[in-house]
């Protein structure tokens, strides 16, 4: 994205702090160190402030969302014997935390990693393709129950 000191002034303009400077011209598409040079502080505090509020919007998004959130594309790096680590922001929004399982895939080249919880309503979504509209497998498989145990009662 080209500098254009102009549009950045009028982005900023009438905003109190630094960090509210920031936010408008981060959400606007500029970079973190073209940021940085046009208000005059260091990176890291940019970058600090711009982390801080994706992690609060994390949260919020966690928050809010009954299974349909989606956060933006990390750049995550394999460590030593294979491990990776999730990032915060994306364990808080899966509601996920050390020792839980997940279930893991890979489709077409990508590799899928699932919580139980996920993996179970993609489960019952394929099985529900192949289930009538208004049948219930529940009460079929308890009607085949009770035929069996009449059968075993009726021979002895």
């Amino acid at each position: 994205m080209q500098v254009d000191e102009q549009r950045m002034r009028k982005l900023t303009a009438g905003l109190a702090s630094k960090s509210a400077k920031m936010r408008a011209l981060a959400k606007a598409g500029y970079k973190r160190k073209v940021i940085a040079d046009f208000l005059g502080t260091r990176y890291q505090f940019v970058r600090n402030v711009l982390v801080q509020d994706e992690a609060r919007h994390a949260k919020k998004v966690a928050a809010a969302a009954s299974g349909g959130f989606q956060l933006a594309p990390t750049k995550l790096r394999l460590g030593p014997d294979g491990r990776v680590l999730i990032p915060a922001a994306f364990r808080e929004a899966l509601g996920i935390s050390e020792g839980d399982t997940l279930v893991a895939s890979i489709e077409d080249g990508e590799l899928n990693l699932l919580t139980r919880r996920a993996a179970v309503r993609r489960a019952q979504a394929i099985v529900r393709q192949f289930v009538p509209e208004g049948v219930s497998l529940v009460d079929e498989l308890i009607e085949d129950r009770r035929r069996e145990v009449e059968r075993e009662q009726q021979n002895g």
